[in-house]
């Protein structure tokens, strides 16, 4: 049975787009965005909170921002925990047009989420940036990689990225991660696999309903090979990491595809299962997905999927992810699970 919980809700901000991290005492530290609506990024600024308990309950949301005065906005954060046992917050600051001129900032904290760095502005840019990701395999150990995405005045989506090789003191980029003029790629989700091999799923846009894309990368983010469907139907935002030896996760939102905007194709959202041999395979017809709805929004402006997820000390699963529902504003919500909750032995 999957267990829901409330993470933060406050009726008088809409709170979206949340991430989260566990920290190494297991403490879980969520970050997320806060402003008027998700067409009216007003006043938005960053916050964050905590559970030392599994994600049963959650501190007193604490700002980790001032509130932007409507030239920008704080738009998607994203958490990690890397080897120094450091957590760190990547962030874009964006405009309303979606294009190069989104700048991306990172946070650092050294006592789990309890204080956080002044913002560092990065050399990098674009919109809805994917989590540091450090590598953990072969020659490029140690590696850290960022991706970001924008579209230009022809509505030619890209995603880029840049990585670095001194733990953030300089930076190599941008790399070209996709680009297509048949599809609008963005919202990268990158994930190492245990053979080396770093693969990024990747969030196509044409509201058509269409498979996740993926591509991959054989030297380490420095170049990336070719562009791939997942048997991902529908997917906005994929974020995927492992979840036991062989397994990797998949959280997303499920968008049907057809007219509308919120309360007509932002209703649900998914957690999908499939091997790290499937996650490396090229051609659909040779991979498998096992999909497990997670949660339903049952307003009449439903908004909802962006998503974070973290293993817990004890082996279940904790996903957080914004909604509307039965609140007159988004919230934040919270979903724990094990193993028997997904399949059954």
């Amino acid at each position: 049975m999957i267990e829901k919980f409330i993470v933060s809700r406050d009726d008088k901000v809409y709170q979206a787009w949340p991430d989260m991290a566990a920290d190494a005492d297991g403490s879980l530290v969520c970050v997320f965005t806060e402003c008027v609506h998700h067409s009216d990024r007003t006043g938005s600024r960053l916050m964050t909170t905590i559970s030392r308990d599994g994600g049963e309950t959650w501190s007193k949301k604490r700002p980790l921002t001032e509130k932007t005065d409507g030239a920008s906005f704080w738009n998607n954060a994203r958490i990690s925990l890397l080897e120094d046992g450091k957590l760190y917050i990547v962030c874009d600051k964006a405009n309303y047009s979606e294009d190069e001129a989104g700048e991306i900032y990172l946070f650092e904290s050294v006592d789990g989420g309890e204080t956080w760095s002044d913002a560092k502005k990065l050399p990098c840019f674009g919109i809805v940036p994917s989590k540091l990701t450090e590598l953990k395999y072969g020659v490029n150990k140690g590696r850290r990689i960022i991706m970001a995405h924008s579209h230009d005045e022809n509505d030619l989506y890209t995603v880029r990225s840049w990585y670095s090789d001194d733990k953030g003191q300089s930076w190599t980029g941008p790399v070209t991660v996709a680009c297509s003029k048949e599809y609008k790629l963005c919202e990268a989700a990158p994930v190492e696999l245990k053979n080396g091999v770093l693969a990024v799923f990747l969030r196509e846009n044409s509201s058509s309903g269409l498979d996740a894309f993926k591509t991959f990368s054989y030297d380490g983010g420095v170049s990336f090979q070719g562009l791939f469907t997942a048997p991902l139907p529908g997917c906005h935002r994929p974020v995927a990491d492992y979840v036991d030896e062989k397994t990797v996760m998949i959280t997303y939102r499920f968008m049907q595809g057809g007219k509308g905007w919120l309360g007509h194709w932002t209703q649900n959202v998914f957690a999908a299962f499939m091997s790290d041999e499937d996650v490396a395979e090229k051609e659909r017809r040779h991979q498998s997905s096992r999909i497990m709805p997670l949660d339903y929004d049952r307003s009449p402006v439903s908004d909802l999927g962006y998503t974070g997820f973290a293993k817990l000390k004890d082996g279940r699963i904790y996903v957080v992810n914004y909604i509307v529902d039965d609140a007159p504003k988004a919230h934040i919500r919270g979903y724990r699970f094990s193993e028997k909750d997904v399949i059954l032995k």
